[in-house]
C-alpha cells in the first residue's frame, strides 16, 4: 500500500484514484495553485464525475474536468491530471492510479 493517502474515490469508470498529503501540500503551495485549498470536496466530484480525456503524448495521463460557478475568480473549471500505472503488491500487479496535480481554469 502506498504510505500517506489522504483520501481515494473511484471515478465513473469505476478506477480508484487516490490523493497523497504530499501531492496536495504540492498543489496547495503557494508557488503552485494556493486557490485550491478550499476546494478539496470538488475536487474529489471532478474525479467522481467529471469528464475524462486522455493524453496524446502519454497514454497514461488523464484530464478529468467539471465545472462548478464558486471558484477562484474568472475561473469556471476545476482541473485533475491523473496518472495511470501498475505496482506490484505482495507479489500482484495492482493498478497505481493517482492525483499529480489539479487547478483552477476558465474554460469558455
Amino acid at each position: 500500500m502506498v504510505s500517506g493517502i489522504r483520501w481515494t474515490v473511484r471515478d465513473r469508470y469505476g478506477n480508484r484514484i487516490y490523493l497523497t498529503e504530499e501531492r496536495w501540500k504540492h498543489i496547495t503551495a503557494l508557488m503552485n495553485h494556493p486557490e485550491m485549498a478550499d476546494f478539496e470536496e470538488e475536487l474529489k466530484e471532478t474525479i467522481r464525475t467529471g469528464k475524462r480525456k486522455q493524453d496524446i503524448i502519454n497514454p497514461q495521463k488523464y484530464r478529468y474536468t467539471k465545472s462548478f460557478d464558486h471558484l477562484v475568480g474568472y475561473n469556471t473549471h476545476i482541473v485533475a491530471i491523473v496518472l495511470f500505472r501498475f505496482r506490484e503488491q505482495a507479489g500482484e500487479i495492482v493498478a497505481n492510479n493517482y492525483v499529480v496535480t489539479a487547478y483552477q481554469k476558465e474554460i469558455g
